[in-house]
């Protein structure tokens, strides 16, 4: 017998409660064991139904989604998938119920909710499926900001070299942890977070408004300078290219690759490419193996490569592929990372650290 994932559904809409329901009842691993309208009555049916992920909107009567989640994440810690509007509000929105420790997100389509969710079966099960398995802890009310690293003692390390990002679910609040460590002279950074257009732009505006170092989404052309970081946005690949003695930003519209657009893969096949020994990778918290494949070109080139370890992930997936097939240098907690990719820069001019 499958042991199924018991999901609730907690949405004021009677359409998307209805809609999740059927998506989720149609799966054979997933069963529905309630709806709720408002986050009162799904306080009782968790406590009555013990269910193993929810699904929350936001904008609720009675109790906003966001003060629920809280209290939620405080008290009796479990997984959450939002359900978020695509606009900027709601992108705002959903950012913060990510920090306040939702697994994941989905986005309601802007227009014909009901055909629009449907086209969705597949994206919300696999989310659902993830966030069956995915490391929740509490939360406490407030979490201080990680204190940035020492300024690097060797100015030419910012210059010559890049730190090249990759990560899927979990990976925002990863993210934040590992920039807000890097002093305004780190080197140039790359990043690649699974998230779809219209979030990654609100996610780079909450990210430099969070570091020391200057965040935004890349755009097509731009020069990779020291004490910046570039997110690619949620329409495109991004790639690493040279203009002359200089690294700059390629996007790129091709194909979803291991289902992604932007693609982790691609951003570290194109470091190996044309940084080398340059470059630095990380990859972090993650379903599935997107980066994995990417990531051992760069070590192949050159490059000396970090992953998150097992027991700081959210997911562990795409830093266990990597790690599987022989990528990765070192893995380190993630408080650890930021300190640990920042060391080898001075390491002996960057030489790839044994193992």
């Amino acid at each position: 017998m499958v042991t199924k994932t018991k999901v609730l559904i907690i949405d004021d809409s009677a359409l998307i409660r209805s809609v999740l329901s059927e998506i989720v009842g149609s799966q054979p691993d997933m069963e529905v064991v309630g709806v709720a309208p408002d986050p009162l009555i799904a306080r009782e049916m968790i406590r009555e139904r013990n269910p193993d992920v929810l699904t929350l909107d936001v904008e609720m009567p009675k109790m906003d989604g966001l003060d629920f989640l809280e209290r939620l994440m405080r008290l009796r810690p479990m997984p959450v998938v939002m359900v978020s509007s695509l606009t900027e509000r709601g992108s705002e929105t959903t950012l913060r119920a990510l920090e306040l420790g939702a697994v994941d997100f989905v986005a309601k389509p802007k227009m014909a909710i009901q055909s629009g969710m449907r086209e969705y079966t597949e994206l919300i099960a696999d989310k659902i499926r993830t966030a069956a398995k995915a490391r929740v802890q509490a939360r406490a009310r407030s979490a201080p900001m990680p204190s940035a690293l020492p300024a690097l003692r060797d100015p030419l390390s910012s210059s010559e070299k890049l730190i090249i990002v990759g990560a899927s679910t979990g990976g925002t609040e990863a993210i934040r942890t590992f920039l807000q460590q890097m002093p305004s002279d780190c080197p140039g950074i790359l990043i690649v977070q699974h998230m779809p257009e219209g979030f990654t732009r609100s996610f780079a505006q909450r990210l430099d408004s969070l570091c020391r170092i200057s965040v935004k989404e890349a755009c097509d052309g731009d020069r990779v300078l020291p004490g910046h970081a570039y997110l690619a946005p949620g329409h495109s690949h991004l790639l690493l290219a040279k203009s002359g003695a200089n690294y700059i930003c390629r996007l790129d519209q091709g194909a979803p690759v291991n289902r992604h657009r932007p693609s982790v893969d691609v951003l570290f096949a194109s470091a190996a490419a044309h940084a080398g020994r340059n470059a630095l990778g990380v990859i972090l918290t993650g379903m599935g193996k997107d980066g994995a494949a990417g990531m051992l070109k760069m070590r192949e080139a050159g490059a000396t490569n970090f992953a998150q370890d097992e027991a700081s992930c959210v997911v562990y997936g795409m830093p266990r592929e990597a790690v599987a097939i022989g990528a990765v240098h070192d893995s380190a907690p993630l408080g650890q990372l930021a300190g640990r990719v920042l060391g080898q820069l001075s390491h002996d001019g960057g030489r790839a650290l044994r193992v």
